[in-house]
């Protein structure tokens, strides 16, 4: 399983500023033009793209409660 980080709108130093506050470990990449957010039909942030080994998409907008992050990855690493 990998995860990645997609920052929509921002600056640089922004953008790094929440990587360095919330000490995220896994890669991260801006999506200033917001294609990746199109792809996916993403409106805004917050939100959860997980894509499983078949290459279904479940987008989840808005905060994920930990019970339902569980349940998603479960059923995208099954």
């Amino acid at each position: 399983m990998q995860f990645i980080g997609v920052a929509w709108y921002g600056d640089q130093p922004s953008f790094q500023a929440f990587v360095d506050k919330y000490s995220l470990s896994f890669p991260q990449l801006s999506d200033n033009p917001g294609a990746i957010f199109s792809r996916f039909n993403v409106p805004a942030q917050p939100a959860l793209v997980v894509i499983d080994r078949t290459g279904k998409v479940n987008t989840m907008l808005g905060a994920v409660e930990p019970d339902a992050l569980d349940q998603v990855l479960t059923s995208a690493t099954a």
